[in-house]
C-alpha cells in the first residue's frame, strides 16, 4: 500500500476497524519509524486487517497467498491484491515463491514495511505453529529489524473455515524489534544454500517464533 493510500486507510478505516474489532493494543511505541519486517501469528484472515491497522500510515506490503479461493472469491481477492499492491504468492509454485521473495526483497529496499506471517498459514487450532525459514532470508538479505506481534482473540472472531463475529475480541502486542546483528555478518559471505546458512535461517526464526508465542501469551 502506498503512502497516500495508507493515510487514507489510517484515517477513515482505522477507527472502524478499532471500534468493531480491535480490542486492546500495546506496544505501539515499539513500531520504528524507519521500515521493518512485521512478524505475527497467524490466526484468521482478520490478521490482515489487523496488521493493516498497525501498520497504517507508513507505506507497507504484504506477501499474500493465491493458491486457494476461485470464483467471485479468488476475483475479489485478486482486486484487493492490486489495489493495495499486495505480492501475490502460490505456495505451490516454486517460481511464484522466488518472485514473490524477490519482489519483497525489492519493497524492503525501496522503504516499504512488509508484513509476513512466519507460520505460512492460519493456525487451525489457534495456537502458534512452527516457524518457516522466509522471514530469516528476508532479514539477512535486507538487514531491516523484525518486529514480533501477538495476536488473540481474531481465531474466536473468525477460526478457518468458520463465520464472522463482530465483536472488539481482538488483542495486539507488539514487540521490541529484533535485530540479529551477529547472525547478518556471518551470512554476508556464505553461500545461501550452504548448511551453515540453513542453520542460521533455522536459529533467526526460532528465535522469532519464540519472540512471538511470548507476545501471544502475555494478551
Amino acid at each position: 500500500m502506498n503512502k497516500l493510500l495508507s493515510i487514507l486507510a489510517k484515517i477513515f478505516l482505522a477507527p472502524i476497524v478499532k471500534a468493531a474489532l480491535i480490542k486492546e493494543t500495546r506496544g505501539w511505541e515499539n513500531l520504528p519509524e524507519t521500515n521493518f519486517i512485521l512478524a505475527p501469528n497467524h490466526q484468521s484472515y482478520l490478521d490482515i486487517i489487523a496488521c493493516g491497522y498497525l501498520c497504517a500510515p507508513r507505506k507497507f506490503t504484504f506477501i499474500g497467498q493465491i493458491d486457494k479461493g476461485r470464483g467471485v472469491a479468488g476475483f475479489l481477492r485478486d482486486f484487493v491484491y492490486f489495489l493495495a499492491g499486495v505480492i501475490p504468492l502460490n505456495r505451490k509454485e516454486e517460481d511464484s515463491k522466488k518472485r514473490a521473495f524477490d519482489k519483497a526483497v525489492k519493497a524492503i529496499k525501496q522503504g516499504y514495511s512488509l508484513v509476513i506471517y512466519p507460520e505460512g498459514k492460519r493456525s487451525e487450532t489457534g495456537k502458534v505453529q512452527k516457524g518457516k525459514w522466509g522471514i530469516a532470508k528476508l532479514f539477512l538479505q535486507t538487514g531491516v529489524p523484525i518486529v514480533p506481534l501477538g495476536i488473540s482473540g481474531a481465531f474466536e472472531t473468525m477460526p478457518p473455515k468458520g463465520k464472522i463475529k463482530i465483536k472488539r475480541a481482538i488483542k495486539l502486542n507488539v514487540g521490541k524489534p529484533v535485530f540479529f546483528k551477529e547472525a547478518l555478518e556471518k551470512s554476508r559471505n556464505l553461500n545461501s544454500e550452504s548448511a551453515e546458512y540453513k542453520n542460521i535461517c533455522i536459529d533467526v526464526t526460532d528465535r522469532v517464533m519464540e519472540e512471538i508465542k511470548k507476545l501471544v501469551y502475555e494478551n
